[in-house]
């Protein structure tokens, strides 16, 4: 038993080292996929025989992120190995304040920031499945990490996420949901509260009355749409055809490259409102599916007059929780 115990060591030896250096080394995706798929469920226990040190499931996830991102010339992701010898991803331009690592549970890796434990993304590599969280992303960027960065630095330190999204997408043919980081014309956010008190919008009206942004009621009384700057819209608003009459955001670019994400990101106004009343318009995050969604509608129809609040006083918000 001794010494079959041996011989398996020994073949699992080789069978390990050839992953690592075919992670470590190729310059194919597929290739890359295939290893850390492997890797994270190689059983290297042995009753006999203790295996030498090795990284841990949660290592290559992040190897893997690394080293695709390395592959399209993206290198504000820096994938280091700390005292521990476990490794660890710091972002630029906030490399100085926080780092992350994938929490492993089951087939699901979640990358997650360290200081409070926010899981940023979920990553599915058999499923080929990849998700934002964006309970997580409100909670590290919009609620902690301005308090110490600008929001360009913000803006910035969200790129290579996204990149790294869509070159699972292009290159391994991934499932992605961006969440509220998507950008697309169109694309809806529905609230984790299916309903929505009206009182909350007529504090947003209250609130634009010191800017110079206007709120306007849209065409078929179901819901508003704040007009920004640069032709950016951004609606709270329900489908009147649809009886459960669920209330969404959604936001209108002429270029197609602000997400809901960015609104309250860039905007005080928008940012303060969203906090203050976050246990009614908090952004459900969907369970990921194994196909996309469906192409939702191009269309858009202008508002067409000026938002007119509720007649009476604002309701005290209920007990504050975070959904």
């Amino acid at each position: 038993m001794l010494a079959d115990s041996f011989k398996d060591v020994l073949k699992m030896g080789q069978k390990y080292v050839d992953l690592v250096d075919q992670l470590a080394q190729t310059e194919d995706p597929q290739e890359m996929l295939s290893a850390t798929s492997q890797l994270v469920k190689l059983d290297l226990q042995n009753a006999f025989v203790d295996f030498p040190q090795h990284y841990q499931a949660a290592d290559y996830y992040l190897i893997f992120m690394g080293r695709l991102l390395e592959k399209h010339g993206i290198d504000a992701v820096q994938v280091s190995e700390n005292v521990r010898h476990e490794f660890i991803a710091r972002i630029e331009p906030i490399a100085d304040s926080d780092s992350f690592k994938f929490m492993v549970n089951g087939d699901e890796a979640a990358f997650t920031e360290q200081g409070e434990q926010e899981p940023l993304f979920y990553l599915d590599l058999k499923n080929r499945l990849m998700q934002f969280d964006n309970r997580a992303l409100v909670n590290y960027f919009i609620v902690r990490a301005l308090t110490s960065h600008s929001d360009l630095d913000l803006r910035n330190a969200v790129k290579p996420l996204i990149a790294f999204a869509n070159e699972l997408q292009t290159d391994l043919d991934f499932t992605i949901n961006l969440g509220i980081l998507n950008t697309e014309n169109g694309r809806s956010f529905n609230l984790v509260q299916p309903d929505l008190d009206l009182t909350v919008i007529d504090q947003l009206f209250v609130a634009t009355a010191e800017n110079d942004y206007m709120l306007m009621n849209l065409p078929k009384n179901n819901g508003a749409q704040l007009v920004l700057d640069q032709g950016i819209k951004l609606d709270i608003a329900f489908d009147p055809d649809d009886y459960s009459q669920q209330w969404f955001f959604a936001v209108n670019d002429p270029t197609a490259q602000v997400s809901f994400f960015d609104t309250l990101l860039h905007y005080h106004l928008i940012r303060k409102w969203y906090l203050d009343n976050r246990s009614a318009l908090a952004v459900r995050s969907d369970k990921m599916v194994l196909a996309p969604d469906e192409e939702e509608s191009d269309e858009y129809v202008e508002p067409t007059e000026v938002f007119t609040p509720q007649v009476g006083t604002l309701e005290e918000d209920g007990d504050q929780h975070d959904e």
